[in-house]
């Protein structure tokens, strides 16, 4: 069968993908840095949460939708070729769904004002960064060259270790740490989304909603639920790392696909 798929403006190489993955960090860390708010102190007003974390999301939102246009990895960044085979380690993000609807019943709704929730809705734009660069453009690159199960650990592994910038934003050492190790699961669990359902998209629904769900009930007073949430989500985390080899298998999404020639 002919090859039917759009050229690419630009050829996938592993070091583009690791370029995007550092100046993205470079962009949201000077951001954040410069508004002078601490990373722990972004819940204390809605100010501090637009300055501390909503405008570097609106710039990298911005910056990452004309760099992928650029390159012309619209389609190989959120999109598998073809899904896997096997369909039932959906259970796994599912569960990631259910701990996040635990901390949204479990959040304290009333120490929510209106100017607030308005500017915590912005936390929603991470779902769409942080997966197009770790998920969509990485990945894209890495395909370029490596075999599927090294897209994989590369990918999750980078994703959790981005979250060691938040150091430098004042979050405590030893938290961060936890961070990490959650967010190499979580980079998981999202992966395997995306190789289920063969499209990036449900992947930053769902990480957008899982980030929002923990900051929300960090505000007020959260119900016993959330802490069950947390024992969900990690759990879903291993059984991710059980299952992801199931979706790997038989992944046939090389990215050296030609090159659309210059006018």
């Amino acid at each position: 069968m002919a090859n039917t798929e759009p050229p690419l403006k630009v050829r996938p190489r592993i070091w583009v993908g690791l370029l995007i993955w550092l100046a993205y960090l470079a962009l949201v860390i000077t951001i954040q840095a410069a508004s002078g708010i601490p990373y722990d102190a972004w819940g204390e007003s809605a100010g501090n949460l637009f300055f501390g974390a909503g405008v570097s999301l609106i710039v990298a939102t911005v910056l990452l939708v004309i760099t992928t246009t650029l390159l012309g990895w619209w389609r190989p960044a959120l999109f598998e070729r073809e899904r896997s085979r096997h369909r039932w380690p959906i259970f796994v993000p599912i569960l990631t769904a259910i701990a996040a609807i635990m901390n949204l019943t479990a959040t304290d709704w009333s120490a929510y004002g209106g100017a607030f929730l308005a500017a915590s809705l912005a936390l929603l734009l991470v779902g769409f960064t942080e997966e197009l660069v770790s998920r969509g453009l990485l990945l894209t690159a890495l395909r370029s060259r490596l075999r599927e199960v090294w897209v994989w650990l590369i990918t999750s592994v980078l994703f959790g270790l981005s979250h060691l910038v938040n150091i430098l934003l004042g979050a405590p050492d030893s938290g961060t740490v936890i961070q990490v190790t959650s967010a190499f699961l979580a980079g998981t669990v999202f992966y395997i989304l995306r190789r289920v359902t063969g499209s990036l998209i449900w992947a930053m629904v769902l990480h957008g909603l899982w980030d929002f769900s923990v900051f929300a009930t960090a505000v007020g007073q959260a119900g016993d639920l959330a802490a069950i949430a947390n024992v969900v989500e990690l759990t879903a985390g291993f059984l991710g790392l059980a299952c992801v080899a199931f979706v790997i298998r038989g992944a046939n999404e090389r990215t050296d696909a030609p090159v659309a020639p210059r006018a």
